[in-house]
Parts: C-alpha cells; structure tokens; sequence
C-alpha cells in the first residue's frame, strides 16, 4: 500500500513539474533535487542520482525534436556530450565520498543560480501586451536544467524556434526561421572541453549539467541563443548516462519513483506548452525565482 502512495504521489509530482517546466522551461534536476530531499525525504545522494535518472529519460525527446527541427548544432552536442560521458562518474564518484552537507550545499548553490538567472530575466522581459487584431504568444528557449530565454513575438509572426521545454521534453516545436550555421572545429574542440565540466558538475549535484553548458556556449562558441537549448539537451542525453549506470551500481538510484516522475512529467510538460500564451510568463518567472531560491534556502536550513 505504502508503494503505492508513492507512485501516485510521484505521478503528481512530476505532473506538476512538467506543467512548469512546459510554461517556463525550468529543468529537471533544479526542481526535483529539493522535491527528494525535502518531500520524499530521500538521502542526498540518493536525491542526485534519481535526478539524474529522470533527466536522462525526459531530456531524450526534447533532444530528438531539436535535431529534427535543425535547432541545434549535432556535432558540437555530440563531442560535449561524450566530453561529458567521460566526466560524469567522476563526478558520481566524487559526490558518494563527499558528506551529505557537501552535497547539499552545491545543489543549493545551483539551484540558487538557476533562481537569479530567472529573475534576472524576468526583470528584463517586456510586459506582454496583445496588439490589435494579434494575441501574443510566448516563444522560450530552454537548457537541461533551468536557464531558459524566452522572447515575446506575435502570433503569426516568425520566430526563432516556437519551443517549450519540458524537463528537456518538447511540445508543439517548430522549424525555424533561418538555418544555423554549421559547426566549425574549434567550436567541437571547445564542445568537448566544456562538456568535460559539465560531466562533473552535473554527476556530482544530479542535474544534467545544462546550467552551465548554456552560457558556456553563449560566451565561448558564440553560438546563436536558438540553439543553446537543443545542443545543450544533445549533451545531457550523452553525458548522463554514464553517470546514471554509476548511481545505479552503488545503489543511489529510486528506480519507482523516478520512472514515475518520467511519466507524470509528460502530460505535465504537454499541458504546460498549452498554457503558455494564456498566463502572464513574466509574473510566473517572478513567482518561480522566489520559490527556487527558497527552495535553495531551505536545503542548507534541512541539512545542517
């Protein structure tokens, strides 16, 4: 009976997840990192390494539509993402001989970064407003595990790429407007050498590593912003692999409760797409930034 409450209640849970993540691309492990540990009362790192489990299962079908809408550069995910593949259980191995408090206090140092990034954003988004004769529709881009950039475009009108991220899943995604440049050497080159950062970080705190792969690509590669989301979720379905089958050996893995999570999160993120248009996204963001840094807060406050 017991197993049960648990399924359905982490059906719920990554319902509701997914309806956010759908409206504000927030990802995965930045949520339900605290979600385990405050919620379920899940060890820390047993709270990682189910993170990470469940990014790896809803980051496959946002990546899948990035490469098929060609809003993504293929080879530069790839050569992060096996830069990753290689980091990752480093950063597993590091995160099972590191105290609880240790681990703790980085995912709430993520968690509190993904936080002010979205503030941040939602101080410089411009209010939406619908003109006459158009309704305004919210057009985002997301990272595997927060970061997202959304701009406000009329409907009808072209965009860089009609996405909603969904704990790395996708809804309703469009072609885009223009197509990306290809990749140059040194920008695989750089790919690789950030996806080996990223590997370790996102093992060791059970997010993906998407939150620092986006703006490394921004600043470093000087990608275009469309096509930060798509590499980036390129990379995540790589990397964390490796990292998962680690877990998953030391036994830091809820196996129930993250595929139950995976499911719930589906419809969540689908509905969430839907809703995008219809609820003022900067008042969201607002809403949101205080509840992560909140949750943040209250991660160190329950572990210490």
């Amino acid at each position: 009976m017991e197993s049960v409450i648990v399924v359905i209640a982490s059906v719920v849970v990554g319902l509701v997840v997914g309806v956010l993540s759908g409206m504000l691309g927030i990802g995965g492990g930045t949520v339900l990192v605290p979600i385990f540990k405050l919620g379920f009362m899940l060890p820390p790192i047993v709270c990682t390494g189910t993170s990470l489990f469940v990014v790896v299962l809803s980051s496959v079908t946002g990546a899948v539509a990035h490469v098929k809408n060609r809003t993504c550069l293929l080879k530069v995910g790839l050569a992060a993402g096996i830069g990753g593949a290689c980091m990752s259980p480093v950063g597993v191995w590091l995160a099972s001989l590191s105290p609880d408090w240790a681990i703790m206090t980085a995912a709430s140092l993520v968690i509190l970064y993904s936080s002010i990034t979205m503030l941040r954003k939602a101080l410089k988004a411009p209010k939406a407003r619908k003109a006459p004769g158009c309704s305004v529709a919210a057009v985002g881009q997301v990272d595997a595990q927060g970061a997202a950039v959304a701009e406000v475009a009329p409907t009808g009108t072209a965009a860089p790429a009609a996405e909603s991220g969904v704990l790395g899943g996708e809804a309703g995604a469009a072609a885009p407007a223009t197509a990306l440049p290809a990749a140059t050497r040194r920008q695989v080159g750089l790919g690789f050498i950030i996806g080996l950062v990223a590997g370790i970080l996102g093992g060791y705190v059970g997010v993906g590593g998407g939150f620092i792969m986006v703006p490394l690509f921004m600043t470093l590669l000087k990608m275009p912003m469309k096509a930060t989301s798509g590499t980036s979720l390129i990379a995540v379905c790589i990397l964390a692999i490796p990292g998962v089958i680690t877990q998953g050996m030391l036994g830091n893995v809820d196996w129930l409760v993250g595929l139950a999570i995976a499911v719930g999160s589906m419809p969540g993120a689908v509905v969430g797409a839907r809703l995008m248009d219809r609820v003022p996204e900067r008042t969201l963001r607002f809403l949101f930034a205080g509840l992560l840094g909140f949750a943040a807060i209250m991660l160190v406050v329950d572990q210490f």
